[in-house]
């Protein structure tokens, strides 16, 4: 009986806030946010490619530097 009762409130209340907009509201703010999680997730990706390309880039320029300096002093 009380399951029964708090079913229809809830469809009422369902059915009023669906004729004043409000759950139209409800339902565009969980797009927007799903979306900013979207987008906070590629940023996270973005974020770790250029820390990976920057160490990548960090080892290169110092095998470069180990490199020339093992060819100016031939005697280490």
């Amino acid at each position: 009986m009380i399951g029964t009762l708090v079913r229809l409130t809830m469809l009422a209340l369902a059915v009023a806030l669906s004729g004043c907009g409000l759950a139209e509201t409800a339902a565009t703010a969980a797009t927007q946010g799903a979306a900013a999680a979207e987008q906070a997730r590629q940023g996270q990706e973005l974020e770790a490619k250029v820390k990976q390309d920057l160490d990548a880039a960090q080892l290169a320029a110092k095998q470069q530097l180990d490199a020339a300096e093992a060819a100016s002093n031939p005697a280490n």
